[in-house]
């Protein structure tokens, strides 16, 4: 009878662990067993080298934040009722790391100091989601290792401009999903938000604007002097924090195209300099409004001296450029432009546009940055070592892939977390629905590529574009859930998905974007009959 007794209680012990493991991203391969762990105010975050101090003030500041226990922090390889972090420097996945759980304490292996990182995040995802309930984590071993090297999330802060508290929180948002990689859309046709000591002028006048519309483009507009810029200083805190967090800053500059604030700040370097020129007061100017650099010397001397300024201040391997949406009706209808096209031997308009793409390129080389740039700039062709984003259909990015460039997927359809999630949500946005499941089924990798073409798949990335995201609350409210089905979708192997798993993990999501304060929609829940997996 006491051994019955004994295998009942045990068997309900391994039942209350299967329940409390709802990780996001899905791990490679999960083995539970029997027992469990407590943290308390006695466990100690030990690491066993410098490297990782930084992941295990990350945990000991998310528990005492969260949670209310101070956990202390010491560089001693000591493992009994401890957390242990252990960086195996193995040559192996980046970012690929082994959990183990037993009564005596927690132990994290990474392959490198981003995998040690990762398991962090796995371990905080084992805690509970509200602050009170006891911190008894299930015995269990844990090996995992992300599906795609570039896993990445945009912000527009263009439209609208968000303080650097904000940025920071945006970030650890990113690095709790095991993302690594930041894409700051810093410039555009309503604002230039980053200094430039070389140009001060494009923050004292490009990064005003005298109001925008209300409503749906083309709505109505209003007046409302509007601005902000982050200065050197700041950016280099942000870069900083995001180091610390694993994450890698992308800075983008938008040329040749979307350039209205430079231009109101340089009329000169417009096709029509005798034009007076503004910020662009509404959304959706492409080929309304004269926003095209006029290729001339001054504008390539500025070009050299801003992306000059620009890689020596992001300490990232990356730089992108946009070249997007570059309306070629201005520099057809500009006689001095055609010249230009004429004397250096460019076929049309295409043409002259990888030519600026190319000489930033070449001012960004010399730099020792890779440049990346949005798939039109694949339109007049550029040199293989630049890496595509690919944001229009899929077909533009397996064209890309098929070129033999790295490719970064984000198709506007499936990873533009602007559109609105429901059609029934009353907030102002544009087109949709772009549901959760739709951002989870995505099929990063397009059909019929040979193995080495698959090869040239990056990664992925959702983009926030802020036209109508005028908040940090609705910033949030874009963002979540959705940024918790592309991080499963970049990270775990295909045969580890499964929408009713994930689905089911929802309920323990949303009460995590609770914990951390953060705002929601709750569209899944209106529209989802959830089952919770036990």
């Amino acid at each position: 009878m006491a051994t019955s007794v004994t295998l009942s209680v045990l068997v309900g012990q391994a039942q209350v662990s299967l329940r409390k493991v709802n990780i996001i991203p899905e791990p490679v391969h999960i083995a539970q067993t029997m027992g469990e762990f407590m943290i308390n105010r006695s466990t100690i975050i030990r690491v066993a080298g410098k490297e990782l101090l930084p992941s295990a003030f990350y945990l000991s500041d998310y528990i005492n934040h969260y949670l209310g226990y101070p956990l202390s922090v010491e560089k001693r390889e000591r493992k009994a009722e401890s957390i242990l972090l252990i960086n195996k420097n193995n040559g192996e996945v980046s970012g690929g790391y082994q959990l183990t759980i037993t009564p005596q304490g927690i132990e994290v292996h990474g392959n490198d100091a981003a995998g040690v990182f990762y398991g962090v995040q796995t371990v905080i995802q084992l805690l509970p989601t509200r602050a009170g309930i006891l911190p008894i984590l299930p015995a269990l071993t844990i090996t995992d290792y992300p599906r795609f090297a570039y896993r990445g999330m945009h912000l527009d802060v263009v439209r609208h401009f968000f303080p650097v508290a904000f940025i920071k929180k945006y970030i650890d948002y990113l690095a709790l999903h095991k993302m690594n990689y930041f894409h700051w859309h810093l410039t555009d046709d309503q604002a230039w938000r980053i200094e430039m000591k070389c140009r001060p002028e494009l923050t004292l006048r490009g990064s005003l604007r005298e109001g925008e519309i209300e409503g749906l483009y083309p709505g109505l507009y209003k007046p409302l002097p509007y601005g902000g810029y982050y200065t050197h200083e700041q950016v280099k805190e942000v870069i900083a924090y995001a180091k610390d967090r694993q994450v890698t800053i992308i800075p983008e500059i938008d040329i040749p195209g979307h350039c209205m604030a430079v231009l109101a700040t340089y009329p000169e370097f417009s096709t029509t300099p005798d034009e007076p020129k503004k910020t662009a007061l509404t959304w959706g100017i492409f080929n309304k409004y004269n926003n095209v650099l006029a290729p001339t010397p001054a504008v390539f001397d500025f070009l050299r001296e801003v992306f000059s300024e620009l890689s020596d201040l992001f300490p990232g391997q990356y730089i992108h450029v946009g070249g997007d949406e570059c309306a070629k009706r201005w520099w057809q209808e500009s006689e001095l432009t055609q010249q230009f096209m004429k004397t250096h031997g460019l076929a049309d308009e295409k043409a002259l546009q990888s030519y600026f793409i190319d000489f930033v390129k070449q001012v960004i080389n010399e730099k020792g940055k890779t440049l990346i740039g949005w798939d039109e700039i694949l339109e007049g062709g550029v040199s293989k070592d630049c890496v595509v984003m690919n944001w229009r259909k899929p077909a533009y990015g397996k064209k890309a892939i098929k070129a033999g460039h790295r490719t970064i997927m984000t198709s506007s359809a499936w990873s533009y977390f602007n559109l609105k999630e429901s059609r029934t949500q009353p907030e102002i946005g544009p087109r949709g629905p772009l549901p959760l499941e739709k951002v989870y089924a995505y099929e990063i990798v397009p059909d019929s590529l040979t193995t080495v073409q698959e090869s040239f798949v990056w990664g992925a990335q959702g983009c926030l574009w802020t036209e109508y995201v005028p908040t940090t609350w609705k910033a949030e409210f874009a963002l979540f859930p959705r940024l918790s089905a592309l991080a499963e979708n970049v990270w775990s192997p295909v045969n580890k998905k499964s929408w009713e798993r994930f689905a089911s993990k929802m309920e323990i999501q949303f009460e995590r974007f609770e914990l951390w304060g953060a705002r929601y929609s709750e569209s899944f829940f209106r529209t989802q009959d959830v089952v919770r997996q036990r």
